[in-house]
């Protein structure tokens, strides 16, 4: 297997946070790698990684960061490919590194989701991906139908929940 999707984080510390990431392609059938690297400790790596991804048949890079939260910009900077910006909340409420991420500069665009949202970032990559593939199209659009379906059964379960002066 050939990976399509890269999970970068900034560390290890923010698995818990993209391991919704890796369970959705897990579960999605979607190849992926995980790495860390870290924009100001591991410049280098950053650069060989963005600059190569492409050619090693990534379609999409997904980049988690907190605090200053420089990595996805980076990335975003050195590769043609789709960078999904994660901020992860390491200080300040996650409103740091949201803000990092969402104020890049003309030219550099981070397509970015909400503090800790690892899952909306697969999701959003597998939209982009989808866009040429039916296959993907038919799973985004079963998974889309499960969302539905999870929301009529809490309807059913609340019909079941009884208070004095509840109605329904």
């Amino acid at each position: 297997m050939k990976p399509v999707v890269s999970i970068i984080m900034g560390s290890t510390s923010d698995l818990p946070v993209m391991e919704k990431a890796a369970k959705f392609f897990d579960e999605m059938e979607i190849p992926f790698e995980m790495n860390a690297l870290s924009a100001h400790r591991t410049p280098a790596e950053v650069e060989f990684f963005a600059k190569g991804a492409q050619s090693r048949g990534i379609k999409v890079i997904i980049a988690a960061a907190g605090m200053a939260a420089h990595l996805p910009g980076v990335i975003a900077s050195m590769t043609t490919l789709p960078v999904i910006g994660v901020p992860i909340d390491s200080s300040l409420d996650g409103m740091d590194a949201l803000l990092a991420i969402v104020q890049m500069p003309p030219g550099i665009p981070v397509a970015t989701v909400g503090i800790n949202g690892a899952l909306n970032a697969a999701i959003l990559s597998l939209q982009m991906m989808s866009i040429s593939d039916s296959d993907l199209q038919g799973k985004l659009a079963k998974y889309k139908e499960s969302l539905k379906d999870k929301i009529v059964k809490a309807n059913e379960d609340l019909t079941k929940v009884s208070y004095k002066f509840k109605t329904n």
